[in-house]
């Protein structure tokens, strides 16, 4: 098993979730957001949780790189628990207090409860890059959006842009890493000074990424255009994918299941 180093890359292993089409991750994708965004109780997010887990330990997907998602969104996790948690000068009772700041019982439970929303929509949506090809995703988007093709859509060039902006999400993050490593080799300093002074330091990372992003792009549109590439009607696929029974069957199971958990949580 092929292991990549980047978070959102491909797992290239067997498995029950690997087997199906692109086109049936996707429609369960929709209906486990649909589900997060429904439920109002930590009830709800734990029977998520389940789902989540039991969906990684089927498709086989090292954990450790299931959950490298999340500290891309840290950040915003302790953004979302200080600003419903922290109250100015509460009325009600606190947990904590300093000075006129304090930390209310309600607001920490409200912001752990869209703090673990975040959590699953992260690692629940990894999971469909992680278990699907580029290829695999470029044509079950393509397939997906046809119907929009009757009246002038470029279903065939938005789908390809989409996949190859996924497919670089993970090779700008492991190229910007490279950048940071050796600029801090070179004396750099990202964790010293004020917020403002940590935010110019990054100015020389950003100039060569944006530089190495712009020659792979090219690089990309030279590639495609020696391969004689284009989009839109005519073009031919080597593995046409098909829907099977057993997709259907998922596809409606998942998506009951999702409509049954919004309603009762």
């Amino acid at each position: 098993m092929r292991i990549p180093r980047t978070f959102g890359q491909y797992v290239a292993v067997e498995s029950p979730v690997h087997a199906l089409d692109a086109k049936t991750k996707m429609g369960l994708v929709a209906a486990f957001m649909f589900m997060l965004f429904t439920v109002e109780r930590f009830s709800g997010l734990a029977v998520g949780s389940g789902l989540v887990i039991a969906a990684i330990a089927i498709a086989r997907v090292p954990w450790r790189l299931a959950l490298r998602g999340i500290k891309a969104v840290a950040v915003i996790l302790v953004f979302t628990l200080v600003a419903h948690a922290v109250r100015w000068n509460p009325a009600t009772d606190t947990l904590l207090r300093i000075g006129p700041l304090a930390i209310d019982a309600e607001g920490l439970k409200t912001g752990l409860f869209f703090a673990v929303r975040i959590v699953l929509l992260v690692v629940g949506t990894s999971l469909l890059t992680l278990t699907t090809t580029p290829v695999q995703l470029t044509d079950g988007l393509e397939r997906l959006m046809r119907p929009l093709s009757r009246f002038g859509f470029p279903a065939g060039d938005v789908a390809m842009m989409l996949t190859v902006a996924l497919r670089f999400i993970p090779t700008t993050a492991e190229e910007a890493d490279k950048i940071i490593v050796a600029q801090m080799a070179r004396g750099a300093r990202f964790d010293e000074g004020s917020p403002l002074r940590r935010a110019r330091a990054y100015i020389p990372v950003l100039i060569p990424l944006f530089v190495n992003l712009f020659r792979r792009a090219e690089e990309l549109a030279v590639a495609m255009e020696s391969r004689c590439y284009h989009g839109g009607p005519g073009r031919t696929r080597l593995n046409p994918a098909r829907m099977k029974a057993t997709d259907w069957a998922v596809l409606c199971c998942g998506a009951a299941l999702s409509a049954a958990l919004a309603v009762l949580w």
